[in-house]
């Protein structure tokens, strides 16, 4: 944190006998990149295009083959440690977050509020001339601190962004999330009827910033924090994106992950000696399944898969907006997942979490009544710990 800097003029008895001194601007070292970095949330290893997975993610795959693909990476496991190592660069119970934030426990390590010493990202850049601007999910606040009458002192803005748009929290409806902007309670700009999803509205929203930081500045460096709320729970996505999936998930997950193993192989991203672990107890094996659950489960995945391609376009939009601006060769893009694929859903997956986590989950028969309803705004839906496995 930048302290105020020792007055270097002079003070005398009157105007005339003084000299006026003002801090130096922050010097922005030459050439000074943009800083790019996307967190996905609950994607797996194997559910990118680029790491084997025949859903399409195009653009993320274009960022890998541009750069530095990583195949050994490690994460915590969970969103807020995960993000808070991200953006301080130190060990998430250092951070004090050493599980979720809306978690936190009385012990050191684990309190869910981040030291005002250990230095955010964009607190740094700043006194390097950078711009910075978050977009999405937050989830580094206590949750006693995220509401109306709180203290924002935790909030994006209180730790270095000169702008957020997103959420607080672990998830958020994507049809009807929950959103602020800076420390101010907003609605969304439009409603489900009239075509509005969340992914959309974070890139409109980066685009926007970054417009405007161009349009004042048209030489300062700038740091885009750009999180979104895929994958986490609730899969929703525009029908037209889960429709594009339609069947490519009925051979279930056992087929699905041995083909994803083998175009890993083929990837050169496993040795081609590495052998597939079994499948574990828990999961049932797809064919066990009565057809009606077949298509549950498929449908489940597929409104999955649409949720990831729709915001593999989201993050596309605002790359390409960067290009336009003449800026992508001078950008660093880093791409990653707070963790690996969910396996909250539970079994069967879940068409209402709140359900599941307080021990009252849909049963199949109720599933099954419902299908047509997973994916949609009326459904809080995450798929069975089958499609996690793979």
């Amino acid at each position: 944190m930048t302290l105020t800097p020792e007055f270097e003029g002079v003070v005398g008895s009157s105007w005339r006998e003084s000299t006026p001194w003002w801090p130096p601007d922050p010097v922005v070292p030459t050439d000074a990149p943009n800083v790019v970095i996307v967190v996905l949330d609950d994607v797996g290893y194997a559910q990118l295009g680029c790491y084997g997975s025949d859903i399409s993610t195009p653009n993320i795959d274009a960022v890998a083959a541009g750069g530095v693909q990583l195949a050994n990476f490690h994460t915590t496991g969970l969103c807020s440690p995960t993000r808070a190592c991200v953006l301080t660069g130190r060990n998430h119970h250092t951070n004090a977050m050493g599980r979720i934030a809306d978690l936190a426990l009385g012990y050191p390590g684990y309190y869910g509020d981040i030291p005002r010493e250990n230095g955010f990202l964009p607190e740094i850049l700043a006194e390097h001339g950078y711009a910075s601007i978050a977009v999405g999910k937050w989830h580094l606040t206590p949750e006693d601190e995220t509401h109306a009458a709180a203290s924002r002192a935790s909030w994006p803005c209180g730790r270095g962004f000169q702008r957020w748009y997103g959420f607080h929290g672990g998830e958020v409806h994507q049809f009807v999330p929950t959103i602020w902007q800076d420390n101010t309670a907003v609605d969304p700009p439009r409603r489900p009827e009239e075509g509005y999803h969340l992914s959309e509205d974070l890139a409109d929203r980066a685009i926007r910033y970054l417009g405007e930081i161009r349009t004042a500045e048209p030489d300062k460096p700038f740091f885009a924090y750009f999180a979104t709320g895929a994958c986490h729970s609730p899969h929703h996505a525009p029908p037209e994106w889960i429709d594009r999936y339609k069947g490519q998930f009925d051979e279930g997950w056992d087929v699905w992950r041995d083909k994803t193993f083998a175009r890993q192989k083929a990837m050169g991203l496993v040795a081609p000696n590495t052998q597939l672990t079994p499948r574990p107890s828990w999961v049932p094996e797809f064919s066990s399944l009565r057809a009606e659950d077949q298509a549950v489960a498929a449908r489940f995945m597929e409104c999955f898969a649409g949720y990831l391609s729709h915001a593999d376009a989201q993050i596309g939009r605002v790359l390409d907006f960067i290009d336009q601006l003449g800026e992508a060769d001078n950008t660093i893009v880093l791409v990653m997942s707070d963790n690996g694929a969910s396996a909250e859903g539970g079994m069967k997956g879940s068409i209402n979490d709140a359900r599941i986590h307080n021990g009252e989950p849909a049963g199949r028969r109720e599933l099954r009544a419902r299908i047509n309803e997973i994916g949609t705004e009326s459904a809080h839906n995450n798929y069975p710990w089958g499609w996690t496995m793979a």
